[in-house]
């Protein structure tokens, strides 16, 4: 399967983006994602393709450009979708599905089909659970930052508690991802537009 490069990924990212301010929000994301994924293999020696885990990071919010609106608002009621419309584009861009499965299967610790039924959420039933050790790693590393303006990182404990309203199961599938990849250790608060995450 051939991965996708970052100048190539950055390229998709400006094709889909509304607007700058959209492009930099997510795209810097995406960055800031993969700089904390990458910190994580190189801590722990992960057996990961980091290529394909690095592909993964910056694709893997590609969907939320589809959930701005003419006014340049984004559409937060139906934002649980952004990971199916991210998977949606990367097919129509001709891309395997382990790398549109970056974008489906990323949303919190993994959405399951009883999940879209009980909650009504706006998603086909099915389970958007990460299955490979680096759909796992992608989605553990997009816990840490948050796209909010300004954006923030999360400490694993900040983390769980946002996820707690969610049920315990949610917090328990958290502390497994914790358990088999670590503690990213994140400088916080970061300036806007910057990567700062400590090698």
């Amino acid at each position: 399967m051939r991965i996708p490069g970052p100048e190539e990924i950055r390229a998709l990212h400006e094709k889909y983006a509304p607007t700058a301010e959209a492009l930099a929000l997510v795209h810097t994301h995406c960055e800031i994602v993969w700089s904390v994924a990458e910190q994580l293999v190189s801590a722990s020696r992960l057996d990961v393709d980091a290529e394909l885990v690095r592909a993964g990071c910056l694709l893997h919010d590609i969907g939320v450009y589809r959930l701005y609106g003419a006014d340049g608002r984004l559409d937060h009621g139906n934002y649980v979708r952004h990971g199916l419309l991210g998977h949606e584009i990367l097919e129509r861009e001709g891309f395997p599905q382990p790398l549109r499965r970056f974008c489906s299967h990323h949303t919190g610790v993994g959405i399951t089909r009883q999940d879209v039924l009980t909650q009504g959420l706006p998603l086909p039933p099915a389970d958007y659970l990460a299955v490979t050790d680096e759909e796992r790693l992608v989605m553990y590393a997009d816990k840490f930052h948050t796209k909010s303006r300004p954006s923030v990182f999360l400490s694993p404990d900040e983390y769980a508690a946002h996820v707690r309203r969610f049920g315990e199961e949610k917090v328990t599938a958290f502390e497994a991802l914790r358990a088999e990849f670590g503690d990213p250790d994140v400088d916080r608060p970061v300036p806007e537009g910057e990567v700062s995450v400590r090698p």
